[in-house]
């Protein structure tokens, strides 16, 4: 992935909860949400389980391509 796209749009698959199965679900797919802040921190922004928007660590999510109309759908859904 280039680095100027880097992780803060788009769709992840989480694989790695540890310490925070309550708010993340293994191999769950999450919206990324923008925050170039998270990132430069090494995090990812998303909405998790409890519907707030928190960063994680961004080793704990592997991007995955999903058409665009799918994106705004999950985003409406979380």
């Amino acid at each position: 992935m280039p680095e100027a796209e880097s992780m803060t749009k788009g769709c992840a698959d989480c694989v790695q909860t540890e310490g925070y199965e309550a708010s993340l679900g293994r191999h769950k797919i999450y919206a990324l949400l923008p925050d170039l802040g998270a990132e430069a921190e090494g995090d990812v922004r998303i909405l998790d389980e409890s519907g707030e928007d928190c960063p994680y660590p961004a080793d704990w999510h592997v991007p995955i391509a999903i058409p665009e109309s799918e994106q705004a759908s999950l985003l409406d859904a979380s």
